[in-house]
C-alpha cells in the first residue's frame, strides 16, 4: 500500500513540476509583452493560461483520488493538503500574468517606458525567483528555503513602492498620461501579488514540515 502511495505522490510531482514550468514561462513572457512593447504575444499567454487552468484541474483531481485510496496520514497528508493550495495559487498566477499582459493597451505607446521597465523587470525576476525556490522547498521539505522566500518578499515590495513612487513624481508634471501611469501601477500591483502566493505556498511548506501555520506573522 505504501508502495503505491509513492508511486502516485512522484507521479502528482512531476505533474506539480510540469504546471509550475507554465506558469513561471507565462509569467517572464507577459512581463516582456510590457517592458518590450511586444503585443504580438498576448494571444499566446491566454492560450497557455487555458492550458493552465486544465492543469490545475487534472492536478486537483489526482490529489482527491489519492486521499480517496490512501488516506495518508501525517506529512504525506499535509504534502497534499499543501498541494492542492499551491495548485490553486499556480492558477491564480496564470491569471495575473494574463492581467499583465493585457495591460499593455495602456502602454502602447508609452514614451517613458525606459523611466519603468527596469524596476517591472527586477520586480518580475524576483517574482519567478520566489515562485522557483517556493516550489523547490515544497518538494525538498526545506524549512530554511521556504523562510528565505518569505523574505524576498520584501524586496519585491520594496520594487513595487519604487514604482508608486515614479507614478507619483511623472503624475505631478501633469495628468495627460495618466491612463499610461495607472497601467504600469496595475502591472507592478499585479506582480506584487505573485509574490504574495509564491510566499503562501512557502507558508504552506512550513505547515507541511512542522505542522504549523505561520499565516499572518505567526511566525
Amino acid at each position: 500500500m505504501k508502495i503505491h502511495l509513492q508511486r502516485e505522490l512522484d507521479s502528482l510531482k512531476k505533474h506539480l513540476f510540469h504546471l509550475s514550468s507554465l506558469v513561471e514561462t507565462i509569467l517572464e513572457d507577459a512581463i516582456q509583452v510590457i517592458t518590450q512593447n511586444n503585443s504580438d504575444a498576448v494571444d499566446q499567454i491566454r492560450a497557455r493560461d487555458m492550458e493552465i487552468d486544465r492543469l490545475e484541474v487534472e492536478v486537483e483531481e489526482e490529489c482527491l483520488k489519492i486521499l480517496a485510496l490512501h488516506q495518508p496520514v501525517a506529512v504525506d497528508l499535509r504534502f497534499l493538503v499543501a498541494v492542492l493550495k499551491m495548485n490553486n495559487d499556480f492558477e491564480r498566477i496564470g491569471d495575473l500574468a494574463v492581467n499583465i499582459a493585457r495591460a499593455q493597451k495602456f502602454l502602447t505607446h508609452c514614451e517613458r517606458r525606459h523611466l519603468f521597465a527596469d524596476h517591472i523587470l527586477k520586480m518580475g525576476d524576483m517574482a519567478r525567483l520566489m515562485l522557483r525556490k517556493s516550489l523547490k522547498a515544497l518538494m525538498n521539505r526545506d524549512e530554511d528555503l521556504a523562510l528565505q522566500v518569505m523574505h524576498d518578499d520584501d524586496e519585491v515590495d520594496a520594487y513595487y513602492y519604487k514604482v508608486i513612487e515614479l507614478v507619483k513624481a511623472e503624475m505631478s508634471k501633469g495628468p495627460e498620461k495618466s491612463e499610461e501611469l495607472i497601467g504600469w501601477i496595475m502591472v507592478a500591483k499585479h506582480i506584487e501579488r505573485v509574490a504574495d502566493l509564491a510566499t503562501n505556498i512557502a507558508e504552506d511548506t512550513i505547515y507541511m514540515v512542522k505542522g504549523e501555520i505561520v499565516r499572518h506573522g505567526q511566525n
